[in-house]
This record gives structure tokens, C-alpha cells and sequence, in this order.
């Protein structure tokens, strides 16, 4: 199994309708896409940037289901996600295999 990690870093002023948004929209929207079968959502504590850093995580079974994931549905939900929140964010992706 692997998991498609996604680590957010949100402006202050942003943080609450963001992690809002993520609960209740975003989240859901990649887990309809079928490609992934658990997702997770958790704080990072102890970081030193501004504003709030949290990794989402989406597990998933076989490389094929991320290839597919990133071709078919990550453009569409990261421009959305992008459109409402500009500049507001930073983000990085990595995709790590689970070894236990």
C-alpha cells in the first residue's frame, strides 16, 4: 500500500474556512474519484512558518491507481483548490510506500 501525502502550509486568516472546506468538499471530491481508498487529514505541530501546516493523506493500493489519479482528476481539483485560495498556501506531494 502507499500513501499520496499532501502537506498544506495555510495563511492564518485562511486556516478555518480552509480546513473547513477540505472536511467537508475537497477531501470528499478526491475520495469520489475512486482512486484512492482512505484519506486522513493532520496537523503538523511544531513548525516554524506562518500560519498553519497540515498533511493530508490519501491512501492508495497499486502505483496505477496514483498515475491515473494525477492524469485524470488532480489538475481539475488543484485548480479549484488553487482559484479559491490564490496565494494563500503553499503546497508540496509525495508519495510514500507503506514498509510495515
Amino acid at each position: 500500500m502507499f500513501i499520496y501525502n499532501v502537506t498544506v502550509n495555510v495563511s492564518a486568516d485562511y486556516c478555518s474556512d480552509w480546513l473547513q472546506w477540505m472536511k467537508e468538499k475537497h477531501i470528499a471530491d478526491v475520495m469520489k474519484t475512486g482512486c484512492f481508498v482512505d484519506s486522513r487529514i493532520l496537523k503538523v505541530l511544531f513548525v516554524e512558518d506562518l500560519g498553519n501546516t497540515y498533511s493530508v493523506q490519501y491512501t492508495f493500493l497499486e502505483m496505477a491507481d496514483i498515475e491515473r489519479y494525477q492524469k485524470q482528476f488532480a489538475p481539475a481539483l488543484q485548480a479549484e483548490h488553487k482559484a479559491r485560495y490564490g496565494e494563500n498556501y503553499t503546497a508540496f506531494r509525495t508519495v510514500l510506500e507503506i514498509v510495515d
